[in-house]
């Protein structure tokens, strides 16, 4: 399995496939995807992430990096 770091919140997140998923038998979807925003960004969030981005507008960096991190998470 392999993880990576969702640049919202911070959680490793995992992605599925690779070599690793037929050596351990790991056959879960993956928890994140990459976006391209409106200002031409590119971010990995977890799909809690990509809920929590505005639905009125575009999203940008600057939605990104006001999403809450893992440490002061509510968990809605």
């Amino acid at each position: 399995m392999t993880t990576r770091q969702c640049d919202g919140c911070g959680t490793e997140v995992r992605i599925a496939g690779g070599i690793a998923d037929l050596w351990n038998f790991e056959f879960g979807g993956t928890e994140g995807m990459i976006l391209e925003l409106a200002d031409g960004s590119e971010h990995f969030l977890c799909l809690d992430c990509t809920d929590r981005l505005p639905d009125d507008r575009d999203p940008t960096a600057d939605d990104v990096a006001a999403l809450p991190s893992n440490a002061t998470d509510s968990n809605e």
